[in-house]
């Protein structure tokens, strides 16, 4: 970690108190310079960014309320220079693609080990993109064959909202928690119920679990 008479401020987001002390314990103890902050919901990692000045955003992307990618968007837009490095279960090339779009700057996965999390700290820290082991083999990989999934259709925002409706959002629920028209998100359903070519919520729901997206 950087030698630097003032400490690395870091906020890390998860909604598991137990990921959050795991992954805390092994930042801090990675160097004297770092000072680990905390949040649990995407909203509350806003609220606190906004409030506060951070070096460096830790986050995974499953969260609730309103999820990564949108806490993603809301703090990169708010801070064009923000560094957020997103650590998730979801390997899956859609995922990557969303957040980086989004705005994150780095993206491992969880199952990376311990020292992989440290050198995306540092990497991202200095300025650079980092992705980890097998992420970016996997990104080149799906554009040399092409290969498109359903998900892959969607822009970020109908993504987010994708995943909203997922889980069993209303329509009404999900603009106020995007601070959205409710006519907005009207037709950001309509949009994103044709281009995945379902035709029901149902549907849409097992779409999303079949890739990961909701976990039941």
């Amino acid at each position: 970690m950087r030698d630097s008479s003032h400490p690395l401020k870091v906020l890390l987001v998860d909604d598991h108190a137990v990921v959050r002390a795991g992954y805390r314990r092994l930042l801090e103890h990675s160097s004297q310079h770092i000072s680990v902050f905390e949040a649990d919901t995407g909203e509350q990692a806003y609220a606190r960014y906004a409030r506060e000045s951070f070096d460096l955003v830790v986050m995974d992307l499953t969260l609730p309320g309103i999820g990564g990618l949108e806490t993603i968007r809301r703090i990169t837009q708010r801070d064009r220079a923000a560094r957020v490095l997103v650590f998730s279960i979801h390997d899956e090339s859609v995922f990557i693609e969303r957040a980086l779009q989004a705005g994150a700057r780095g993206y491992i996965s969880k199952s990376s080990a311990a020292e992989v999390l440290i050198a995306a700290v540092e990497r991202v820290v200095g300025g650079d993109v980092y992705l980890g082991p097998g992420i970016e083999e996997r990104l080149a990989a799906v554009n040399r064959a092409g290969t498109v999934t359903p998900l892959g259709a969607l822009s970020a925002r109908e993504f987010e909202i994708f995943r909203l409706l997922a889980e069993g959002r209303t329509v009404n629920e999900i603009a106020a928690l995007l601070s959205l028209s409710v006519k907005t998100v009207a037709n950001y359903n309509t949009q994103i119920r044709n281009k995945l070519d379902v035709a029901s919520t149902a549907e849409l729901a097992r779409l999303a679990i079949r890739h990961g997206v909701v976990v039941v």
